[in-house]
């Protein structure tokens, strides 16, 4: 983890990397990127783990902000990792045990400097996620 975060992130900090209270493509495509650091799973291995088989696409297209982090992806996520719906749906955090919450926000670090990258190397794209309403 970047030492700027390791020691001072305060709420406003996690607020923001979380995407707290927002539910939009993009926010829950970040949030699912960092669970899936957490795990320490590829993509592919991720599919077969939830989906016994390998539909690593699934998995790329919610990341993407495609779509939503499906129910059989939340319950896997909550299950084997301690991640839960409320964290995966709305960022929100508090309920998440520490010790899950520490490597979570070391990997949602990652990944929102992932989507930012990502964002600018294609402006199109991002433009149209980041305005998708929130529900």
């Amino acid at each position: 983890m970047d030492d700027r975060y390791k020691f001072c992130m305060d709420t406003a900090t996690k607020l923001r990397l979380a995407h707290t209270d927002k539910s939009d493509l993009a926010a829950c495509a970040i949030r699912l990127a960092a669970a899936r650091l957490v795990t320490g799973l590829r993509q592919n291995e991720m599919a077969i783990a939830i989906f016994g088989a390998d539909r690593r696409t699934k998995i790329n297209n919610m990341e993407r902000g495609l779509n939503y982090p499906s129910r059989e992806v939340m319950t896997w996520l909550f299950r084997n990792h301690r991640i839960d719906f409320n964290f995966m749906m709305l960022g929100l955090y508090a309920q998440l045990p520490g010790d899950v919450q520490e490597v979570l926000f070391e990997k949602l670090v990652i990944a929102n400097n992932e989507w930012d990258r990502k964002e600018h190397s294609n402006p199109g794209q991002a433009g149209r996620l980041t305005s998708q309403p929130q529900t």
